[in-house]
């Protein structure tokens, strides 16, 4: 008897969610000191919890502000995934860093973590004095699925005019939820990323085939891309997304958006937390020094 993509969605959560979520333990960067506290913000889609991490150095003005989505194929929700990432940012780009708990699928599908990712990336935009961060200097990343949700905040940003991303990083971003899976190739016999388990997050997330192709669960497809923030993006050599990321890339500065795209050759996707160790920490310093002059500036 075959489970539905609900059942198998949990099952993923309950069995595979620790697996899915480890990060290679000469990635942790555990000799970096962790400066951090708890946030809770309301959302129009409930209440989000979320880790603020400080930069070590004071320097009696506020610090601008990165938000990052963790992966997990919006179904694994272990937002400390990213915790090396975040301490290392928070220490070398002097900036505060705000880990996102968004809400996973299959109890919370789209749009619901849309509307969590964009509302805590408002909710921080306005809400700097009072936390002593500068929130005029922000910008917003995120891994796998953290990277689409990513890209949906800034569309959304963009659109409402509430305020503008200096920066937007896409790390392995899934961008296009409608071509099948098995469409995406890879130079490996085995990637990271199958088609059985792809549909199983696709279908999970979006229930409905019909809501796919919305510029916020596939920006790849959107055709108006114009006067979104500047973007980093981070492809591999070896994933399944690879092909989208780098179509995005492309899309993004023919408009006219600044882009920084770097494939890093010989790697699989979720590389930055699993390795090689030495191409991971070189991509998250890439993200380190792209976020610095662009909240420095």
């Amino acid at each position: 008897m075959a489970f539905s993509p609900r059942i198998q969605a949990r099952g993923i959560q309950l069995l595979l969610g620790g697996m899915i979520s480890r990060v290679h333990k000469d990635l942790r960067f555990t000799d970096i000191p962790k400066h951090t506290e708890p946030l809770r913000v309301e959302t129009g889609a409930g209440p989000v919890n979320c880790t603020v991490y400080r930069p070590s150095a004071t320097t009696g003005t506020p610090a601008p502000v990165y938000v990052n989505f963790h992966g997990g194929g919006f179904v694994v929700g272990r937002p400390e995934q990213d915790d090396h990432i975040c301490r290392y940012i928070a220490a070398t780009a002097d900036c505060v860093v705000i880990n996102v708990d968004y809400a996973v699928a299959p109890q919370r599908p789209f749009p619901a973590p849309v509307t969590q990712a964009y509302d805590v990336t408002a909710w921080v935009a306005e809400n700097g004095p009072a936390n002593n961060w500068d929130g005029s200097r922000l910008a917003v990343g995120g891994h796998s699925a953290g990277a689409n949700l990513t890209a949906a905040v800034c569309r959304l940003a963009r659109d409402r005019s509430a305020f503008s991303p200096r920066l937007q990083i896409l790390d392995s971003a899934p961008l296009d939820m409608v071509t099948d899976p098995a469409a995406k190739l890879s130079p490996l016999a085995k990637p990271l990323l199958s088609p059985q388990i792809m549909r199983v997050f696709t279908a999970a997330y979006v229930p409905d085939p019909a809501d796919r192709a919305d510029p916020f669960v596939s920006p790849a497809l959107a055709d108006d891309l114009a006067g979104l923030p500047p973007a980093l993006v981070i492809t591999a050599e070896n994933d399944r997304l690879r092909d989208e990321g780098d179509a995005y890339a492309k899309a993004l500065d023919a408009v006219g958006v600044p882009v920084t795209h770097r494939v890093f050759e010989g790697v699989d996707h979720y590389f930055t937390h699993t390795g090689p160790v030495q191409v991971g920490k070189e991509a998250i310093e890439l993200m380190a020094a792209t976020l610095r002059t662009a909240l420095s500036a």
